[in-house]
């Protein structure tokens, strides 16, 4: 149905959901309403037991009803659509369907994570892809002191423009960032459109392999921890070497 209402309404994903679920739960309570009628059961009857009733169920299906009502509010407000890239605790994701209890996410690994809904309302989501697809990456790179850091700048700007994925406009540029322990430190920062979870981390693995190609080809050395050790003393050191045999103290 979700199919035929696609084709023949032009409504996108998240829409179409929507009013698949709509017309199902209507379409259930005209049948629950025929069948009674059918067998002559007046509704009066469950007059007698609807308050206690009402009370029990709204004290045992708090979070059903909460996690119900907050489904429909996604479906109309939309924060969260069939496709997006979001982000919950730190798991990365894309929302496969919106239900009326929970939202299904896959990860990249392909596992699912059901996620009540409303937590989407109640915590802070990030959606990637909320207005459009295009997100801003970010590499970072050190290198040792003495470098030349202008020609740094040129070959990792030269890295992100010669990748077909990375865009045109905004333009990326490069940053000084800081003067490290080990390393002069530069930020890339660049515009990709990803469609995937993976998209953005493979193309700064690319970006990452292109840039240590060019820094070999032109001498310039990536930095790696270091630490150099300063001996301040009143008088020399008394330097021996000692062979096992004195260590041992026999000759």
């Amino acid at each position: 149905m979700n199919v035929r209402l696609l084709t023949a309404t032009h409504l996108d994903q998240t829409a179409a959901a929507a009013v698949e679920k709509v017309l199902y739960y209507v379409a259930l309570l005209f049948i629950i309403l025929f069948a009674l009628r059918t067998v002559n059961i007046p509704l009066t009857v469950f007059t007698l037991f609807g308050g206690a009733i009402a009370i029990g169920v709204g004290f045992g299906a708090q979070n059903l009803i909460n996690n119900f009502i907050s489904g429909f509010i996604l479906m109309v407000e939309r924060p969260v659509k069939i496709g997006d890239v979001i982000e919950v605790d730190n798991n990365y994701g894309i929302v496969e369907d919106i239900g009326t209890r929970c939202t299904r996410v896959r990860t990249p690994g392909n596992m699912h994570i059901l996620v009540p809904n409303s937590s989407f309302l109640e915590k802070n989501i990030v959606n990637w892809t909320l207005a459009d697809h295009e997100i801003r990456a970010q590499i970072t790179v050190g290198v040792i002191y003495g470098s030349d850091t202008r020609q740094v700048k040129k070959l990792t700007l030269l890295a992100a423009k010669e990748h077909k994925k990375v865009m045109d406009s905004p333009e990326p540029f490069v940053l000084f960032s800081d003067f490290g322990d080990n390393s002069l430190v530069f930020d890339l920062y660049f515009w990709v459109r990803i469609q995937r979870v993976m998209d953005r981390r493979m193309i700064e693995s690319d970006l990452r392999f292109r840039i240590d190609n060019l820094f070999r080809e032109a001498g310039i050395i990536i930095a790696f921890p270091q630490r150099d050790v300063h001996l301040d003393t009143l008088k020399p050191l008394d330097v021996r070497v000692l062979n096992q045999q004195d260590e041992s103290g026999t000759e």
